[in-house]
């Protein structure tokens, strides 16, 4: 009983504490303005970098065309090339330009005949 007694007594001695309990608010944390500055210029550089890409991808797409259509007219052109070509070589036939000398009634004169090179 004894021990039972200081205890009661040291109890007393000691002040009460008392349990203040903390109460922990958790705030919603809002934005700052430089958080804000720094989120609307990301978007602000994403946007101007999708508009410059999709500007790009049409210039591009142009230039292909438009590449695409000179290809085309080059190879026509090439074609009628290559056909004038053959018509000449046809036309500058010896025996066609004798047929049509003697049809237009010139002779041969061997006198008169200059030989020429091509070169």
């Amino acid at each position: 009983m004894l021990s039972n007694v200081a205890y009661q007594v040291k109890e007393k001695q000691q002040p009460q504490r008392q349990q203040v309990r903390q109460v922990v608010k958790k705030t919603k944390r809002k934005v700052t303005i430089g958080e804000k500055v720094v989120y609307s210029s990301f978007l602000a550089l994403m946007l101007v970098g999708s508009v410059q890409i999709i500007s790009n991808q049409s210039a591009l797409y142009s230039v292909n065309a438009e590449v695409q259509s000179l290809e085309t007219k080059v190879e026509k052109q090439e074609t009628k090339n290559n056909e004038l070509k053959l018509q000449v070589t046809e036309l500058s036939a010896y025996e066609r330009i004798w047929a049509k000398a003697k049809e237009l009634g010139l002779s041969l004169n061997e006198n008169n005949v200059k030989v020429v090179q091509k070169q």
